[in-house]
């Protein structure tokens, strides 16, 4: 079994979600990433890939963002 050097490098997984929110899409990121960070160990960081939204009667009801999330993968 080779010991792996300790030279700070990481390896990460990248997973797709979309966050949404009726308030802004600041609070769908943060709605995404909260949920994200229940589930998946080690999240680093995260990439906005998208955005978009629903109108209703002339105004934006929903928000929707698209979101890579990065999480280190354990050695």
């Amino acid at each position: 079994m080779s010991e792996r050097k300790q030279d700070n490098s990481s390896t990460y997984k990248v997973i797709e979600v979309v966050g949404s929110s009726p308030k802004s899409s600041d609070d769908a990121i943060r709605n995404a990433i909260a949920d994200v960070v229940r589930t998946v160990k080690h999240v680093d960081w995260f990439e906005v890939t998208e955005c978009r939204g629903h109108v209703e009667g002339g105004s934006i009801a929903h928000f929707q963002v698209g979101l890579k999330v990065g999480f280190r993968v354990e050695s």
